[in-house]
């Protein structure tokens, strides 16, 4: 399989979480000052990917990006496409991209709570929702991004024989995505053993937790039939 020294890229400074601001809808945004990820109705896949194509792998949140790039380096056949919320990681993603000449990723400033509307219905093969920010505390809720109406985006952008993989280290995560996904009634989620797990690549995360050896848990879930 083919990698990528990501050590010849010098790695920005970021923090755990964006500016809180930026993870609530764009609605609900009041004040005037922030920076906020621009929220797309349409896409033109042109100027995003060679090919002129679609994506086919969508990865929520995929912050440095090591799996989303080495999955676009060893399918290059299917265009990946990650929605990132911190500017500086979509930033040395793309770097990455560009420098390792891989025209089939892409890493986009933007916040899914506002919808993926530009996605077309059952268009979307693989995606994956990778340890994301947990937001423990109660007041810190509702910045969570794996919510009833993220679902729906789900489901509808989803293959038949699509695929979504969930992926955290934080055991109150998983209750609570076992619970939106119980409740929305759209999807079944399985507990998945790492020799079962079909991704032959890892996001940097969970480089972190195997050097810790921090325990973490995987779900894949598909559409009901």
């Amino acid at each position: 399989m083919k990698t990528v020294d990501f050590v010849k890229y010098q790695p920005p400074r970021l923090r755990h979480h964006a500016f809180p601001g930026l993870y609530l809808p764009f609605k609900d945004i009041r004040a005037d000052k922030i920076v906020y990820p621009r929220v797309f109705e349409t896409l033109d896949w042109s100027e995003v990917f060679a090919n002129g194509k679609a994506p086919g792998y969508l990865d929520i949140g995929p912050g440095m990006g090591k799996l989303m790039i080495e999955t676009a380096l060893n399918e290059s056949s299917v265009n990946v496409l990650g929605l990132e919320i911190r500017r500086n990681a979509v930033k040395w993603v793309n770097k990455v991209i560009e420098g390792e000449n891989i025209p089939n990723a892409k890493s986009i400033w933007y916040n899914v709570v506002n919808g993926l509307q530009f996605i077309k219905d059952k268009s979307i093969k693989k995606i994956f929702y990778l340890f994301p920010d947990p937001w423990i505390k109660k007041r810190h809720n509702k910045r969570r991004a794996f919510t009833k109406f993220l679902l729906d985006e789900i489901t509808r952008i989803l293959r038949d024989d699509g695929k979504l993989y969930l992926m955290t280290d934080v055991k109150e995560v998983e209750e609570y995505q076992a619970a939106v996904i119980k409740e929305h009634g759209r999807l079944h989620a399985h507990i998945i053993e790492d020799g079962l797990w079909d991704l032959p690549f890892i996001t940097n995360h969970e480089i972190f937790c195997l050097k810790k050896k921090i325990p973490y848990i995987k779900m894949i879930c598909s559409k009901n039939r």
